[in-house]
This record gives structure tokens, C-alpha cells and sequence, in this order.
């Protein structure tokens, strides 16, 4: 049964490759090239904002601790933020308005102009927070002067911070979080039209309110929110509860020709899309803001997070939430797939069967396979890290299961724990090699313990092969994606 299954399954892929070396699926989707980064990207920097410039430039921008100035950097790559240097292009004022809490800083370029959008309150009043505006109309905002627009005027003068700014269906919208004292304790989401770059017009709406138990932990909080579009959906991420281990993302969604300013356009997820892990030693990721890769191929999500749980008193006096960046995948429905906040370091990466790209190398069950439609996504994603038996090779680390490692145990494939042996070594490390089947387009894996037998598909789940036949070459050929 075994055999016939194997038959039916490659009957088809076997004409493909040896025709035009690509057996995929009519109705697969290509996958997007791999976008990695180190991280974190900086420290003590929170809600983060990053901005592609059309001058080839990314332009970078977050809350620094004090609450005091906004900053800027710039780079020609997103991993180059890192090591930017950063100028300060504002601070707040010594008396009256905008002269504490400067937080949330964006950028963004509208009109031919540069914008800085942020929350400030008067010196002697820090809660009273609301948005303001900044204005350059130089080249290189971190060199030219800025001009302060002003308070953006809301029909509640009520607590508000976390304004951004986004073009849908060639209108411009702003949105924010607000207290509402008529709705409750807490901040919702707001979204309005803009008459110009610092003002709304037109009766806002509220579109979230924090209702579900995983908004309310520590403080009744939607904020921070993010706008993302793809096919026919529009996507907002906000952020949710207290800025401590309890600060998780949430999404809404809506259709692209909806109204954006009808509150029943929008469904709001009912579990959060990106919380806390214990296992990558990330806690109260939030506070997102999306970007794209260079190559323009793949989404980018930016955002903060602390690498320890527990914080002595009011976590907005703890400075040490850092600035961190992932690559965003797509389920095959269409909506966002946010994945877990990955662990210090290198990003990982899925691999991509090349015979069946819309299938990725996973662990289920701990057995290492190729499947579809992997809405757990950490499952398949790996961290390519130096060969635990060395001499030039490649280990295959899980992402939410760090110090476990691919390994072949009987010639089939597992995802095991690292248990320091040789034999352990030997078998988790892989030569890395061009594609077998399409050295442009993909990379295959020998065993260093057993040269001559790559990690190959079979059947769905992923062994340890010699290759001989064309069919061979592909089922040991991946994509990075």
C-alpha cells in the first residue's frame, strides 16, 4: 500500500521534473524568499515604527526610556538599523505642553513631506497624554529642521496616544487608542478620515474595545495599532493589557471594499496572535508596527519585547523593552500568520519542498515531515545554526523548541533534544549543498555521518536517502523561504 500511495502521489511530479525540473502544484503559491536578522535590532528602544523610503533608505524610530526626545536612524537594510547611528531630532519641551511622556513615535511621508506622529503630555500634567505632530520638509529628516504642527484636535479631549497613519482605497485614515469614560475604563481603537496630514475630519468610530480576558490583565487595554492589507482583507494588529509579560497582540480584520469606519466592518479574533513565550525566553511582545524586506518580497514585522518575565514595580519604569524583527508569513486563507517571538539571535527560516513548494519541512509529534497549511507555524520554522559535530556543518534548531534538533535515528528523521552525546552531534549535522535538483533555487542537506544520504521527503515524512533518480534530487531540494 506503501508503494501504491508513493505512486499515485509522484506519477504526475516525475513528468514535471524531468520536463521542466519544477513539479509544483498548479494552485501552489510560490513562497517568498527567506528574510533573516539578528536580534534584538536595539536596546531599550520600544514601539518601534520603521518606514522604506523611496531614497532606499529605512528609516527608524521607537519610545526611548527616558520619555524624554524622539530619535531617528536610518540604514540602507533593516539588519543596518542595528548599528546606525542615531540622532535625536526633537525633545520635550521644559514648561507646558509636550513636556513629558513622549512616547510612540512613527514616521511616515505623505505629500512630499515627513511626519512624526507621538503622545505627549504637559510637564505638569504627564497623564494627560495626547497625539501631536511633527513637520520636515527636508530630504534627510535627520539632518533637516522640524517643525511642531501641533496637537491632533479629537471630539474627545480624553486620554489618546498611538497614532498612525495609513492610505486605503485612496483615502487616509488615522487611527489611535482612546479612554472613553462613557464606554468604561481603559483605551479602544479608533480609526477617522484626514483632512490633512495633522487633521481628522469627520465623526471618528471606535471599531475595538477591550472585552475578552487577555485584554484586561493588569489594565483594560487596546492600543497601538497597525494596519496591513493582502488579497481582499484589510488587517489591523492593536496591542492588549499591560506593558509586562501580559502584553500580547490582537487582530481585527476587514474586507477590503468595506467601511473602514463602520464598527461592524470589523471582527475582532478572539485569542491573541502573539503572546509571551517561555520556551524563546520572549515576554509582553507588542506594540508592532510592519515593514517590508528589501527585495520588496516579504512582510516584516517590527516590535518590542523583554527577555524576562517577572519586573520589579510599574513595568513602564523598567527600560528594557528591545526592538525586534521577524519575518510575517501568510496562511493559504489569507489572514496573517505571527508565528511565536523568536529567541535571541539569528532568525529562522522554513524550508520549502521544491517539488510541492507549498509544503514545508515540520515537526509533528516530534516526526519531522512535509506538509501543507502548517497554521502552527513555529512547528516550521528552524534556525540554521553551526553543526553540532562541526567541521563546516549545519545543525537544524527548532524555533519553539530550542536545543532540540533535526536528527536521523534509523535513517528516518526526528526532532530530539540534544543530549551532548557524539552520536547525537554526528547525527543532527548536515553538510549544506546546492539544490540537488536546481542549484539556483534551492539547497539539500548530507548527512555528515553518512555521506551520500540527504534529508529527502517520502511519502510526506522526511528521511535519510541516497539519491539517484531525478525524482530523488527534488524530494532533497528546498527552498529557504
Amino acid at each position: 500500500m506503501r508503494l501504491r500511495s508513493r505512486g499515485l502521489l509522484t506519477a504526475s511530479a516525475v513528468l514535471a521534473v524531468l520536463s521542466i525540473g519544477i513539479p509544483a502544484p498548479a494552485s501552489a503559491a510560490a513562497p517568498t524568499p527567506a528574510a533573516t536578522f539578528v536580534n534584538p535590532i536595539a536596546q531599550q528602544r520600544a514601539d518601534p515604527h520603521i518606514h522604506k523610503h523611496t531614497d532606499g533608505f529605512y528609516y527608524y524610530t521607537a519610545t526611548v526610556p527616558a520619555y524624554d526626545r524622539i530619535i531617528l536612524r536610518r540604514a540602507t537594510t533593516l539588519q543596518g538599523l542595528s548599528t546606525a547611528p542615531e540622532t535625536t531630532i526633537w525633545t520635550k519641551h521644559a514648561t507646558g505642553d509636550m513636556g513629558a511622556h513622549i512616547w510612540a513615535p512613527e514616521i511616515h511621508f505623505i505629500d512630499g513631506k515627513w511626519y512624526v506622529y507621538f503622545a505627549a503630555a504637559p510637564a505638569d500634567d504627564p497623564w494627560a497624554i495626547r497625539p501631536y505632530v511633527l513637520e520636515s520638509s527636508a530630504a534627510n529628516p535627520l539632518t533637516g529642521a522640524w517643525s511642531e504642527k501641533g496637537r491632533i484636535s479629537l471630539p474627545l479631549n480624553t486620554f489618546s496616544l498611538d497614532a498612525t497613519t495609513f492610505v486605503h482605497n485612496g483615502t487616509r485614515y488615522l487611527s489611535w487608542a482612546q479612554a472613553d469614560p462613557a464606554v468604561g475604563d481603559g483605551t479602544g481603537i479608533y480609526i477617522a478620515r484626514m483632512s490633512n496630514p495633522w487633521t481628522i475630519s469627520g465623526r471618528p468610530a471606535r471599531i475595538a474595545s477591550p472585552t475578552h480576558a487577555w485584554e484586561t490583565r493588569g489594565h483594560r487595554v487596546n492600543e497601538g495599532p497597525a494596519f496591513i492589507s493582502k488579497g481582499d482583507k484589510v488587517f489591523m494588529t492593536f496591542s492588549a493589557s499591560a506593558t509586562d509579560s501580559n502584553y500580547c497582540l490582537g487582530l481585527l480584520t476587514a474586507d477590503r471594499t468595506a467601511d473602514l469606519l463602520n464598527p461592524a466592518s470589523w471582527s475582532k479574533k478572539p485569542t491573541p496572535v502573539f503572546t509571551s513565550n517561555t520556551a524563546t525566553s520572549q515576554y509582553g511582545p507588542g506594540h508592532n508596527s510592519f515593514t517590508v524586506s528589501e527585495d520588496g518580497a516579504s512582510d516584516i514585522m517590527v516590535y518590542h519585547s523583554r527577555t524576562y518575565r517577572d519586573i520589579n514595580g510599574d513595568p513602564l519604569n523598567d527600560p528594557n523593552r528591545q526592538t525586534r524583527m521577524q519575518k510575517l508569513y501568510w496562511n493559504s486563507d489569507g489572514t496573517p500568520n505571527f508565528g511565536v517571538p523568536v529567541a535571541e539571535g539569528p532568525t529562522p527560516v522554513r524550508f520549502s519542498s521544491f517539488n510541492f513548494p507549498d509544503r514545508y519541512i515540520r515537526h509533528s509529534g516530534l516526526r519531522a515531515r512535509v506538509e501543507a497549511n502548517v497554521t502552527d507555524l513555529a512547528d516550521s520554522q528552524f534556525r540554521i545554526v553551526s553543526g553540532l559535530a562541526g567541521n563546516g556543518t549545519v545543525s537544524l534548531e527548532s524555533t519553539n523548541f530550542p536545543g532540540y534538533y533535526l536528527r536521523h535515528k534509523g535513517f528516518e528523521v526526528w526532532l530530539e533534544r540534544n543530549d551532548g552525546s557524539s552520536l547525537f552531534s554526528g547525527d543532527a549535522s548536515y553538510h549544506r549543498r546546492p539544490g540537488l535538483a536546481d542549484a539556483s533555487a534551492g539547497l539539500s542537506f548530507e548527512s555528515f555521518n553518512y555521506p551520500g544520504r540527504y534529508l529527502r521527503h517520502y511519502d510526506s515524512l522526511l528521511q535519510l536517502q541516497p539519491v539517484n533518480s531525478a525524482l530523488d534530487r527534488a524530494d532533497a531540494t528546498y527552498a529557504t523561504t
